[in-house]
């Protein structure tokens, strides 16, 4: 176990050296991999499984302790902190995952892609949970995990639940509990361990790499077909800013940036991946990602096309999908349980390579 904290905390350094990319606002938040088996991703893709998530710089870790060592350890229970008041709350496992589908997916959905839902949320609270016996976070209080959804995957409390949904509450209540308890304790895995179960609202027609977004290669975040999503109402949209505008927002986030030429210069795409998302463009003469991009403009997504009209002296960007691609699309999830797939093939499909296996067989 020594030895292999220790190839961990090397991992860690060397990853730190990787270039932060920033999603909606300039942090992040993460802790090294479970053991050196897992992946390790230099930015907050352990919590933004979302799009919602914010990113922060890998820092040290205090020393690990193994989850059968931890005395507060219990395999139904999660602590979680309500940021708002302060308090931790203690749930059961099931009542945490219910929560967490309510707040993270349509509960209109099918019934399949729900269950698909509940996977991905009981193993993000696992791999949080045991993260978080390994190497508590003073930020939380002694909780697993946090309902800020600007760090964490989201949750509604039955309250929240109740004034989301309104009149609908019970019957989408009772949906979110049916797919929960149907899929029992499946948790996704790989070489053993909970994988970084990362989904997003929509693809752009092809999911997103791990690689391309966080900058390290995962080997179940690879790119999938997902062409369904082109018939997401969220799947395209168009946002135009005037020249002022746009020039004053970058501006002021890239410091000492030249905007002074002709303003059809003044945006650039360079480089894009095969699944679309921009990796490399210019503003004025500064040089900056789609994510950069995005953040800024607080776009959809990183996969989008500039026009600028001298006619109407504005810019329109328009995006492709909702949220950084990566993993599963909850668009093309419902899509392929309309179409006959259920949760368990929604699930490898776009976390290719993962196993569903028991969350109480784990060892870590």
């Amino acid at each position: 176990m020594k030895e292999l904290l220790k190839v961990a905390a090397l991992f860690a350094l060397l990853l730190a050296a990787i270039p932060m990319l920033t999603f909606l606002k300039p942090r992040e938040n993460i802790t090294p991999p479970l053991t050196a088996k897992a992946a390790g991703l230099p930015i907050n893709a352990e919590n933004a499984v979302t799009d919602t998530a914010e990113t922060e710089s890998l820092q040290e870790t205090e020393p690990a302790k193994s989850a059968s060592e931890n005395e507060q350890y219990e395999p139904d229970t999660l602590k979680v902190l309500d940021f708002t008041s302060g308090q931790v709350m203690e749930l059961s496992l099931r009542d945490y995952v219910i929560g967490a589908v309510l707040a993270e997916m349509p509960a209109s959905y099918h019934e399949e892609a729900l269950k698909a839902q509940a996977v991905a949320a009981r193993t993000y609270a696992v791999r949080q949970r045991e993260k978080q016996s390994l190497s508590p976070d003073p930020e939380l209080m002694g909780a697993d995990i946090s309902n800020d959804s600007t760090k964490y995957q989201a949750y509604f409390t039955p309250e929240q639940a109740k004034s989301f949904y309104g009149s609908g509450y019970e019957v989408y209540l009772e949906k979110a509990s049916a797919a929960v308890d149907a899929t029992g304790s499946d948790v996704l895995v790989y070489g053993g361990e909970p994988i970084v179960a990362a989904f997003h609202s929509t693809s752009g027609g092809k999911t997103e790499s791990a690689e391309v977004v966080w900058g390290s290669p995962v080997d179940y975040l690879v790119p999938v077909d997902s062409s369904e999503d082109e018939k997401s109402p969220s799947y395209l949209e168009e946002n135009t800013f005037t020249e002022a505008e746009l020039k004053a927002r970058l501006e002021t986030a890239l410091e000492d940036a030249d905007f002074s030429g002709d303003p059809e210069d003044w945006l650039k795409i360079e480089e894009r991946s095969a699944s679309g998302t921009v990796t490399k463009m210019t503003a004025g003469d500064a040089e900056l990602t789609g994510a950069d991009f995005r953040r800024i403009f607080s776009l959809r997504s990183a996969n989008f096309t500039i026009e600028y009209s001298a006619k109407g002296e504005n810019f329109s960007v328009t995006t492709k999908g909702s949220g950084h691609g990566v993993g599963m699309s909850q668009y093309g999830a419902n899509a392929m349980a309309n179409d006959g797939s259920d949760y368990r093939e929604i699930l490898l499909y776009y976390y290719g390579g993962a196993e569903i296996a028991d969350m109480n067989d784990i060892t870590y």
